[in-house]
């Protein structure tokens, strides 16, 4: 799959290289991004210049989509599709994002995340994107929600990372959805 650089209105999307390992090394320095995601803590460079390299490899075999958001030059989110399956029916994905602490409740990520969901409906033709948070994890429920996912359960023990077994909250969005926020029972 050929990499692509998104624009918005206030951000650029492009995929991280060498570059982006120290903006990256820092941002997760923040202890709530281990705290919600797969992100290693403590966080090196190496774990940085690994993650790189890795998104490099996943975007040339088409399996995983992953961009760093700038603004101004200022990193302030890594937004990406994983687990990405096209099929003659329209392909599927999940979502998955975090936010550096001082861009957190600017609206960047709803912003970027807007734009890699068409990218992932009209130039990769899915069917549908999964989302998925550690439960409590209110502000990605609410980011979720607000780019019209459906939530669509809780899955106890579901998710797995280095600090165990975590329940999970699960959510959809069909390409065919109208997108407009719906009540979650969560939030």
């Amino acid at each position: 799959m050929e990499s692509v650089t998104l624009t918005t209105e206030r951000l650029v999307l492009h995929v991280p290289d060498e570059s982006d390992i120290d903006a990256i090394t820092a941002a997760c320095q923040d202890p709530e991004i281990p705290r919600w995601t797969t992100v290693p803590s403590p966080y090196s460079r190496t774990d940085a210049s690994d993650y790189v390299r890795l998104i490099g490899e996943w975007w040339a075999d088409g399996s995983q989509a992953i961009w760093c958001a700038y603004r101004d030059g200022e990193l302030v989110a890594s937004i990406g599709l994983h687990h990405i399956v096209e099929h003659s029916t329209g392909g599927h994905a999940e979502i998955g994002y975090w936010v550096t602490a001082s861009a957190r409740c600017n609206g960047y990520l709803v912003e970027a995340a807007r734009s890699v969901v068409d990218w992932a409906f009209h130039e990769l033709g899915l069917a549908r994107l999964g989302w998925r948070a550690v439960a409590g994890n209110i502000p990605s429920a609410r980011a979720a929600r607000a780019l019209g996912f459906r939530y669509e359960g809780l899955g106890r023990q579901a998710l797995t990372s280095d600090r165990g077994r975590d329940d999970g909250w699960f959510g959809g969005l069909l390409a065919t959805d109208d997108r407009t926020p719906v009540d979650w029972p969560i939030l």
